[in-house]
């Protein structure tokens, strides 16, 4: 009797959507990354914009469901104090030591975190945002 393995990867894409006055040139993004289940992906993202663009807010896209807010950020607070609505922390993590920088992680990953994961970075009436996209493929 012959067996198979298979192993479970999620892999990580980003694309691009711009909102707002930007081409772009201003957002820094993680590359595209491969995870195993059970682990966690990081998605990194900073922009040049002045010191008032301090919020960050996390969104997810699952297929056929519409678009959620998993986590809104600011400067000043720890991990765990950021709003997270009603999603779970042990799930995801968002950081944002500094103004032009924040970190977004989907701990423990399994194919049902396949969706489209995007930030938007805002002050006032002025927003930007990009995608990021997970997937998973078996590899035999």
């Amino acid at each position: 009797m012959t067996s198979a393995r298979f192993n479970i990867y999620t892999y990580v894409t980003f694309s691009v959507l711009h909102t707002g006055l930007t081409d772009g040139s201003d957002v820094e993004q993680t590359p595209t990354l491969w995870e195993r289940e059970g682990k966690s992906a990081t998605m990194q993202c900073n922009h040049t914009k002045d010191f008032t663009y301090s919020y960050m807010y996390w969104f997810r896209q699952l297929p056929g469901e519409t678009m959620t807010l998993i986590v809104f950020a600011t400067t000043g607070k720890k991990d765990n104090e950021h709003d997270y609505g009603n999603f779970d922390k042990e799930k995801f993590s968002a950081s944002k030591p500094v103004v032009e920088s924040g970190t977004f992680i989907v701990k423990n990953l399994k194919p049902e975190d396949k969706g489209w994961y995007f930030f938007l970075y805002l002050r006032k009436t002025s927003i930007h945002s990009r995608y990021f996209n997970i997937s998973t493929d078996s590899i035999s």
